[in-house]
């Protein structure tokens, strides 16, 4: 069966020896790069291209067209190789699509030798790139995998291959797409390419991150990673005067591409988030190169009977540990020198964020005023790595928001945790909950987002305050089993009504007096008040609600729902879980991190909640009698 993937999904891979199908539907350029075990690409010579074809193990097609087919033979390919990176290109000047969001999206399978397609992805979410790594082919402790990338380039192929690590990338960019601009009937250079090294690298310094690819919504904004030049001066602004010495570029909050400073701040904050990742990836991964170096090298010297003697093992252990040192070492001062550039470029950002993406302790809050539309994000909380845990990224998620929300009452795998009673345990999280809803509200326009609240045992009221002082719930807080079904049902008409008024593009036979406003419900203490037939409407709620403005909020430990069994499963799974505690929980398919996630906490003592939830109140627009 064909693994039909997403992006950032991986696959294994049960052959060396494959063919990849390339199906865009207009003419592309195809090739491949070849990586060392950190992806760096180490020379123009690790490049297939159809200048250049072929490399030991890799073959790619000479010609432009909108159907291409690369063989790989994984077996092949150098020992140094840990990645295959399949690399598509828009041809220059010949007549088609300048970008890929102006055709159909690309089709790329992976087959083995018999011609059994092993998996298959479509690479949708593209825009304004005329550049994507589609695929790459990656060793995995001793097996081969494939994953399904789709990060796109807006600068083009020069753009892709200079985050490979290339020098001089526009020119060889130029070189290689130079024979589709070739006159009919003239048949461009062909060059001999040299055969990849056989050596094995060391691990290279980890370059910038690329300029689009995919996060938790995985779709990476596109981040610059150059500066235009200056104009000549006489005399040389300090910036530019510090980057033509080599030195870090000074940050500047809303340095990335965007619109409006939102989308720059928004696009500049996953920007930073891709550059932690990859940062850590690169310095893990050469710290596991350097335990796996020290590990042959001592097998080597205690299976080599002549070093027993003389005092020939001791030395040559020292030599290997002394290597692996130095490694380390150096992976570490790239580790803490680009850890560092990303904390300047934190303290410029942060306090330049607008409401929707700030701490609840930026000064932004004290000039809040209601917006008139709504924003491209929110904040749910920072995120951080162990390399640095006090160097914190916003995490942003995406508005409308595609999946609910779970606030974890339970202990999960913090420390933190662990020293509260259940009760406390139990009030945090619906403290953190109230916070959530409060800047979802806050943060659309006034009237345009309504608050629901089942607390069925009505233990919640204190935590709740906030929001019923405000008059800002569309209702008093649902009590009991009575008033959980009544919200329920109201919600689950509501999913009702407006899927079969869109699929039937019938909108304009809504009800009259249907309050447009996106709704969310949060639901305190789950299961608590609810039978079978509330379970099943709540699941419904959680799978069809987003797509029709009806979100779901929910605090509960998953162990109070245990008696359910599996059948809430699909809940769980389909809820974004956060915690009120700092815990190590939000997996990253796109590195394999797991990110520490961090609550977004009140200053103690404030007022500012209740403040901008009272303005919030103040501008809803008057109900009609």
């Amino acid at each position: 069966m064909t693994a039909e993937l997403v992006r950032g999904q991986n696959h294994p891979l049960p052959d060396t020896r494959l063919e990849i199908r390339v199906s865009a539907g207009h003419p592309v350029v195809a090739g491949a790069a070849l990586g060392d075990e950190r992806g760096r690409v180490p020379g123009v010579e690790w490049i297939a291209h159809p200048v250049a074809p072929s490399l030991p193990g890799v073959d790619v097609p000479r010609q432009v067209a909108a159907d291409q087919r690369l063989a790989v033979d994984l077996a092949a390919v150098p020992d140094a190789v840990h990645r295959v990176s399949v690399l598509l290109a828009l041809p220059v000047g010949a007549g088609g699509p300048t970008s890929f969001g102006k055709a159909a999206a690309p089709f790329v399978a992976v087959s083995g030798p018999d011609g059994t397609e092993i998996a298959s992805y479509t690479i949708t979410g593209l825009d304004s790139e005329s550049a994507v790594v589609a695929l790459e082919l990656y060793r995995r402790q001793g097996a081969w995998k494939v994953r399904a990338m789709g990060q796109g380039y807006e600068g083009g192929l020069a753009a892709l291959l200079g985050d490979q690590g290339l020098e001089r990338p526009a020119d060889l960019a130029a070189s290689i797409l130079a024979p589709t601009q070739t006159p009919t009937g003239t048949q461009a250079p062909t060059p001999t390419a040299a055969p990849a090294p056989a050596v094995e690298p060391a691990p290279a310094v980890p370059g910038p991150a690329p300029t689009s690819g995919g996060p938790i919504s995985y779709t990476h904004p596109r981040r610059r990673t150059t500066t235009p030049e200056p104009a000549p001066t006489p005399a040389p602004a300090p910036q530019a005067a510090q980057a033509s010495q080599g030195a870090a570029p000074v940050p500047v909050a809303g340095d990335a591409a965007g619109w409006s400073m939102d989308e720059r701040l928004y696009n500049q904050v996953w920007g930073m988030f891709e550059d932690l990742a990859r940062t850590a990836a690169a310095y893990r991964s050469a710290c596991e190169f350097a335990e796996s170096r020290l590990d042959r090298e001592l097998d080597e010297t205690l299976s080599d009977y002549r070093s027993r003697v003389g005092g020939a093992n001791d030395a040559a252990r020292s030599a290997a540990r002394a290597r692996h040192d130095e490694l380390v070492e150096r992976a570490r001062e790239v580790l803490d020198r680009d850890l560092a550039q990303l904390a300047v470029e934190s303290e410029v950002v942060e306090p330049a964020l607008p409401p929707a993406y700030a701490r609840w302790d930026n000064p932004a809050w004290h000039a809040y005023r209601p917006p008139a539309e709504e924003p491209m994000a929110v904040r749910l909380g920072d995120l951080h790595l162990p390399e640095r845990t006090e160097l914190r990224i916003p995490m942003l998620v995406r508005l409308p928001l595609e999946r609910g929300l779970w606030v974890d009452s339970g202990r999960g795998r913090s420390e933190a945790a662990g020293l509260l009673d259940e009760t406390e345990l139990r009030r945090l999280a619906l403290d953190s909950a109230v916070a959530h809803a409060a800047r979802l509200l806050a943060v659309h326009p006034p009237g345009g987002f309504a608050v629901h609240v089942v607390d069925a045992a009505g233990a919640g009221a204190a935590a709740l305050a906030p929001l019923v002082d405000t008059g800002l719930l569309a209702a008093p807080p649902a009590r009991g089993a009575a008033g959980v079904t009544a919200v329920l049902d109201r919600l689950t008409e509501r999913v009702d009504l407006l899927q079969m008024a869109l699929r039937n593009g019938a909108v304009d036979a809504l009800p009259p007096g249907l309050d447009e406003a996106r709704q969310l419900l949060i639901v305190h203490d789950f299961p608590h008040g609810f039978d079978d037939r509330a379970v099943t409407r709540l699941r419904y709620l959680a799978d069809e609600g987003p797509g029709v403005g009806v979100h779901l909020l929910i605090v509960a430990d998953r162990e109070d729902a245990a008696a359910y069994g599996p059948v809430l499963d699909p809940l769980w799974r389909s809820l974004l879980r956060l915690t009120p505690l700092p815990d190590d929980h939000l997996a990253d398919p796109w590195v394999g991190h797991a990110w520490s996630y961090e609550p977004p906490l009140l200053p103690p003592g404030s007022r500012i909640l209740r403040q901008v939830l009272a303005q919030v109140a103040e501008a809803r627009p008057a109900k009609q009698p």
